[in-house]
């Protein structure tokens, strides 16, 4: 599965590059720094933090399957034979929960039988290893197969971070950066900025490594982490176990990290050699000083973080975030009276544990151990409560071992191997649309709509122990701190606090159902002409200077705008390798201050209202392209570029937010869109319904340039101001040439 020889060569590379590197910044190095140093195409010039683009050599790109049909589309186009750069693709996100594990898999074979042939005959012809559907969650099968230290990897998918549990550098990327890394090219990034995370003490009780990250998001909030890595340091770490690391780092990227890590340990090494890659583990142990922040770091932290933020793991409660955003925290205990206070539904209409983010041998055992504390009282879940193992060596470890089993007896309901719930996959029968209900997961995302597609639906986020103990209970006011349980016999019981032991004492079941090694077969890749579900790419036109000129504006966003709120998951996954027909969903989500409704927009053609990608392909039918005003945080959330690809295809020609994130702002630039920030945010208020934007200064388009907008109302009254845009000049010229495939096929 992994290479020995190719990572012991950088391993040995690493030392000489580190040695540069504390030369060319003058000082000692944090572990960011000495993997981003170690994959630095250019170790000439000295990397500025959040100013500097550079190239980096990624060890390796995963894909899942909803990402994935548009990475390998793009690819197709390159005219490369072979992935340059060991990759693979994972079949997790177009299998819907229904019913239960079997009916749900076999039902999603035969619904999405197509993607997934496609998926499996593009991966034979360019080179790329393939996980069937059922065998696991791609960040899972990647922890457990392909994560290693000190290595560089990049995934179609926003939670890759997740193996900076193994201190992986892991980041999410659009489609058409895979792209480019598969066809050998490098990737180019902005030199991040560090927020330091400093640990101490040591978790106990009914805290959780799941608790560190919501105490990190409530820090940061959903924006504090933008254009930096996170990086864990101090003592606190070596106590949290392989996978409690790994749920940290998942959801860095609800903070809009671009990935956080944690430094080699002795619980990496153990996990290593638990899942069989004994000479990986020797390997990092040989070379541990390489993938470790340099000591003297320690000693005035202040001079190698932009910030630092300290968490005393002894005194950390248990935490539950929500709804709708994983930055509104507060302990446990605080729950039951907000939820009174703010009208909230106290009933819990549904529970859902494990997912990629927590479901672990580790997490799954300490779920089952209050699980067993319910059985042995007699009782169950009193909620509808489903358990998503993240792979098929969890699921068959977890059924050896008896965890599966002591969660069977409460009540829960085993889903299939894969992402269900948490992106929207969820086919819920209890509830009518619109219907205001409360959940709780062990998830890692909970915006609206975000798992059931029902935008009433309000979602909290907490441990997997916290969830099995609340679903006994049904309610949010229930403390499993202090609050009693009712046993069969009508005896009142406490339970104690969740334990498990990080690692299966028997071993892993090892697992390598459903995969497909890379073979580089010559594989005829077919794509139906008429197919509802694929569709072969066209090159996008170049933006020309009168494309620019007295634009419409589609939408002005006036809050989040996630990509969810830009392009939903859900039932839309279907669509995912179909651009014209996931284009429908352009926009939907988001809420219209032009109109205060969400999914609607003023046709500046002929004075009607209708739903956004509506409007917008009528623009495009009549060759009017348009322009998207948005808020604060723009495209937070998911990896997915068809958040990027859909308005491109649609005609949109610039997005101007408040701020953007990382990622999105990536997926716009790659494909020709061009994205802009306010100077003064407070311009966002300038704009009008009516107003026709025309974009100045693009011939003078470069790095660090600006740009001048002119709105100009139908009153004749016209507003100008100025925008930024984060461009290198590799960027402008994706931009010139209409995306950075058109350019990569122009100097191949």
């Amino acid at each position: 599965m992994l290479d020995l020889d190719q990572i012991a060569t950088l391993y040995h590379g690493m030392a000489e590059r580190h040695q540069v590197a504390r030369k060319l910044l003058r000082r000692p190095l944090t572990l960011a720094e000495k993997i981003l140093f170690g994959h630095l195409l250019n170790l000439e010039e000295k990397p500025r933090r959040g100013r500097s683009y550079v190239e980096l050599q990624p060890d390796r790109v995963a894909m899942q399957d909803a990402t994935a049909q548009m990475a390998l589309l793009q690819f197709a186009l390159t005219g490369r034979a072979k992935v340059a750069v060991p990759s693979t693709v994972h079949c997790d996100h177009l299998i819907q929960a229904r019913i239960g594990r079997d009916s749900d898999l076999a039902d999603a074979n035969q619904e999405s039988s197509e993607v997934f042939s496609f998926l499996k005959s593009a991966s034979a012809k360019y080179g790329a290893g393939f996980w069937e559907p059922g065998a696991g969650i791609i960040h899972q099968v990647v922890l457990e197969n392909y994560a290693f230290p000190g290595g560089l990897m990049i995934g179609t998918d926003s939670h890759t971070p997740n193996a900076g549990g193994l201190g992986m550098v892991a980041i999410g990327v659009g489609g058409a950066d895979a792209m480019e890394v598969m066809a050998g090219l490098p990737f180019t990034i902005r030199w991040p900025g560090l927020i330091g995370v400093h640990l101490t003490g040591e978790l106990s009780g009914w805290a959780s490594p799941k608790d560190v990250i919501l105490r990190v998001c409530e820090e940061l909030t959903v924006k504090g982490g933008t254009s930096h890595i996170v990086e864990y340091f101090g003592s606190g770490t070596s106590s949290i176990s392989c996978t409690g690391k790994g749920t940290i780092c998942n959801m860095g990227a609800e903070v809009g990290a671009t990935t956080s890590l944690f430094p080699f340990d002795d619980s990496m090494s153990r996990y290593l050699d638990a899942t069989g890659r004994t000479g990986v583990s020797e390997l990092a142990n040989e070379h541990s000083s390489l993938l470790t922040t340099d000591p003297e770091v320690f000693d005035d932290p202040e001079k190698f973080y932009d910030r630092i933020i300290e968490i005393n793991l002894s005194e950390l409660e248990p935490m539950i975030v929500g709804p709708h955003t994983p930055d509104l925290a507060r302990s446990v205990s605080d729950l039951g009276q907000e939820a009174k206070d703010k009208g909230w539904p106290l009933d819990i209409k549904a529970a859902l544990i494990g997912s990629c983010t927590n479901s672990s041998y580790e997490d799954m055992e300490r779920a089952a151990s209050i699980a067993r504390q319910a059985k042995s009282s007699g009782i169950k879940s009193k909620v509808q409560f489903m358990v998503t193992p993240g792979s098929d060596t969890i699921d068959q470890t977890i059924r050896r071992d008896g965890q599966m089993q002591l969660l069977d007896d409460i009540g829960g309901t085993v889903l299939a191997n894969a992402c269900g719930p948490c992106i929207g996959q969820w086919k819920r029968e209890d509830i009518t649309e619109g219907e205001v209900n409360s959940i709780i997961s062990s998830y890692n995302r909970n915006f609206s709509g975000r798992n059931d597609g029902n935008h009433q639906t309000l979602s909290f986020l907490t441990s997997p122990e916290i969830v099995t103990a609340m679903a006994l209970a049904g309610t949010l006011d229930f403390n499993p701190q202090k609050d009693k349980l009712t046993a069969a016999d009508g005896t009142e019981f406490s339970l104690e606090p969740p334990t498990g032991s990080e690692l299966p004492a028997k071993g892993f079941e090892s697992s390598l159902v459903g995969f497909v090694p890379p073979s580089g077969d010559p594989v005829d890749m077919k794509v139906s002409p008429s197919s509802r579900r694929l569709q072969l790419l066209e090159p996008f036109q170049a933006t020309t200077e009168q494309d620019l000129t007295d634009l419409p504006i589609l939408v002005k966003v006036k809050g989040k705008c996630t990509t969810d709120h830009i392009s939903p998951a859900g039932i839309w996954l279907q669509f995912r390798g179909h651009l014209d027909n996931i284009s429908d969903n352009c926009y939907i989500g988001a809420h219209n201050s032009f109109t205060e409704e969400q999914g609607t927009a003023i046709n500046q053609l002929d004075g009607t209202k209708d739903k956004l990608p509506k409007v917008a392909r009528n623009y495009h039918e009549n060759g009017q392209g348009w322009a998207v005003i948005a808020d604060v945080n723009y495209g937070e959330g998911s990896s997915r570029e068809h958040a990027a690809m859909s308005p491109r295809f649609l005609g949109c020609k610039v997005v101007i937010a408040r701020s953007m994130a990382r990622i999105a702002e990536t997926n716009l630039k790659k494909q020709g869109v061009l994205p802009l920030t306010f100077d003064d945010e407070s311009s966002w208020d300038l704009l009008r319904v009516d107003d026709r934007l025309t974009i100045k200064g693009i011939d003078e388009l470069g790095p660090n340039s600006k740009v001048t907008v002119e709105a100009k109302c139908s009153d004749g009254t016209t507003d100008t101001f100025v925008c930024s845009h984060s461009m290198d000049d590799s960027q402008v010229e994706w931009f010139k040439a209409g995306s950075a495939l058109n350019y990569l096929r122009a100097n191949s």
